[in-house]
C-alpha cells in the first residue's frame, strides 16, 4: 500500500498483475482517474479489519454511483460527509470538535487521531444515538465493519 497525492489522497494497493486505487473523494472523481489512466471503476471491501482490498459486487457502489459505504450490523451506522444525512449530525460533530479544540497538542493528535478524523470524517451510530467520529481510514478497523469504497483498477 502507498499514498499518493493528486487532488485527493489516494491509495494504491498492488493485487494480482493490476494495481488498485481507493481514497476518491467522489464518484465523478474515481471516473476521471479511471479515463485518464485508462483504468476500470471497480468495488473494493475491506474486510474483518483488514487492509487489503477485495474486488466486490456487494454493496452496490458501481450501480448506485457511490464512492463509500460500511455495513457493520444492524447496530451500527457509519455516514460519510457526502451522505445527505450527515447534515442532520453536524450539530454534535461541532460539539465535539468544540471539545476537541479544549485538549491540549497531545491530547487532540496523538491520542485520538484527530488529523485523520480532520480530513474525512465518518459519524458512527449505535442504535440511531450518536456515538462517535472516525475517519474512512480508521473505520476499517472498527465494529467489525466492512468497508467498501469505489476504486479504480490499472493493469500493471
Amino acid at each position: 500500500m502507498e499514498t499518493s497525492s493528486q487532488n485527493e489522497k489516494l491509495t494504491k494497493y498492488s493485487l494480482e498483475n493490476q494495481a488498485i486505487f481507493t481514497g476518491f473523494a467522489s464518484y465523478q472523481d474515481a471516473e476521471n482517474y479511471a479515463q485518464a489512466n485508462n483504468g476500470k471503476i471497480v468495488e473494493t471491501a475491506f474486510r474483518d479489519g483488514n487492509d487489503n482490498p477485495e474486488i466486490v459486487h456487494d454493496a452496490g457502489l458501481i450501480q448506485n454511483k457511490n464512492h463509500f459505504h460500511v455495513e457493520a450490523g444492524s447496530e451500527y451506522q457509519f455516514i460519510h460527509s457526502a451522505d445527505p444525512r450527515f447534515r442532520e449530525y453536524a450539530d454534535q460533530l461541532q460539539v465535539r470538535q468544540a471539545d476537541l479544540d479544549k485538549l491540549s497538542p497531545e491530547e487532540k493528535y496523538i491520542t485520538n487521531g484527530q488529523i485523520e478524523v480532520a480530513e474525512d470524517p465518518i459519524i458512527v451510530l449505535k442504535n440511531n444515538e450518536f456515538e462517535s467520529v472516525t475517519s474512512r481510514e480508521r473505520s476499517k478497523y472498527l465494529k467489525q465493519a466492512n468497508v467498501y469504497e469505489i476504486g479504480v483498477s490499472i493493469p500493471v
